[in-house]
């Protein structure tokens, strides 16, 4: 991979894929249903398949975040797990703030489904290995 950017777009976009992929199948393991493109979709208004676009171009964003803004300051920190874990962690911060505030704006927040504590603890576990996947696909400088 040539440039932070390219690293930025192929992790963000690879890392989102994944933590989808974990919140499809949380389900099956006794998590709530949860689906980030429809509850953007139906806040904003507009067809689904735009909101999976937009779930797509927020990792690519948060990626582009963890390189240019985060990593600078994990300089001390060695391993990439605790780099992305810590990334991941922020990014469901980031996430938390701008949902509450596209609900403030726009209204039309989806009830959830099933356990509040449940739906906090998967959200916070597919950002993770979200940051996780985003930390091991950017290669650091020595």
């Amino acid at each position: 991979m040539k440039t932070k950017i390219t690293q930025s777009v192929i992790g963000g976009l690879v890392a989102t894929l994944v933590m989808t992929m974990v919140m499809f199948i949380g389900p099956f393991m006794g998590m709530p249903k949860m689906n980030p493109a429809a509850m953007l979709s139906m806040m904003m208004g507009v067809p689904v398949f735009v909101g999976w676009i937009m779930h797509f171009m927020v990792g690519v964003i948060f990626a582009l975040m963890y390189v240019f803004l985060l990593l600078p300051l994990l300089k001390n920190v060695k391993s990439k797990i605790t780099k992305g874990a810590i990334f991941g962690m922020a990014a469901f911060v980031l996430a938390q703030i701008a949902m509450m505030g596209m609900s403030a704006m726009l209204g039309n927040m989806p009830k959830p489904e099933g356990s509040m504590l449940l739906i906090m603890l998967g959200s916070i576990m597919g950002h993770v290995i979200f940051g996780i996947v985003v930390a091991l696909f950017v290669k650091e400088e020595a």
